[in-house]
């Protein structure tokens, strides 16, 4: 029987470091057409919009939990046709990703990918002003939120965004229900719901920026079943 009370713990196939190649491409293909479509990269482009105020600064934005890096692409059209400039880092575990990003990014000097643990990366990174997290906070217990919510007040030097699920069960079965319909890989099938039950109620994003000392963010419903969080910390 599926619970929404409390975050689930279930792993999702997606953290496994030995997934195979052609299996975690394939995901990635199905996750960038779905943020396209369904309105997620806007929602995290509207986030780190609020942070880039000055088009004479040159914003250094990494991207934690990268993956295919397609948010960095569309990020980086933004910038060029606003003229803004931008520095965009893709972190990534799981080198394959890296390696699907910078394939597929060929056209765009300003993304590179680091394979790096998200703690790593920020603990030796030299200048990072705005941190962007979409669909990475969910593979994170609170414990481990809590954690990087304390290493970005350090070291996200302008803020940080957050874009990820609600805990719904319209939202679960929704995606059960499409990523069968529309034959998704065995990846997307299986993580998909197990996102959602991973994902989070408001007062739980609240609860745990409180708990890192914050108090100048955002926590706004988006349309379908996402939070967008934003933080300024102007360090």
């Amino acid at each position: 029987m599926v619970s929404f009370k409390r975050r689930s713990t279930q792993p999702e196939l997606m953290d496994d470091p030995e997934i195979p190649v052609a299996l975690l491409h394939k995901n990635l293909g199905e996750l960038d057409i779905l943020n396209r479509y369904l309105g997620g990269h806007a929602i995290s482009l509207a986030g780190i919009k609020q942070l880039m105020t000055d088009r004479n600064k040159v914003y250094h934005i990494a991207d934690l939990g990268c993956g295919s890096g397609d948010v960095l692409k569309y990020i980086a059209r933004w910038a060029r046709k606003n003229q803004f400039q931008v520095k965009l880092i893709g972190v990534d575990n799981n080198p394959l990703a890296i390696k699907y990003l910078e394939a597929n990014s060929k056209d765009y000097p300003e993304i590179s990918g680091v394979a790096a643990d998200y703690t790593y990366f920020l603990e030796t990174a030299t200048e990072v002003d705005i941190v962007h997290c979409a669909l990475f906070c969910h593979h994170l217990e609170d414990n481990a939120l809590e954690a990087l919510f304390q290493r970005l007040k350090v070291h996200a030097h302008t803020g940080f965004v957050i874009n990820d699920l609600q805990r719904n069960p319209l939202a679960y079965y929704s995606v059960w229900f499409l990523t069968r319909l529309f034959n998704g890989s065995a990846l997307s099938k299986h993580d998909g719901p197990v996102s959602v039950l991973r994902a989070f109620r408001r007062n739980e994003i609240k609860l745990l920026l409180q708990k890192a000392g914050f108090l100048n963010f955002s926590i706004r419903w988006k349309w379908i079943f996402r939070y967008l969080v934003v933080v300024k910390n102007f360090n």
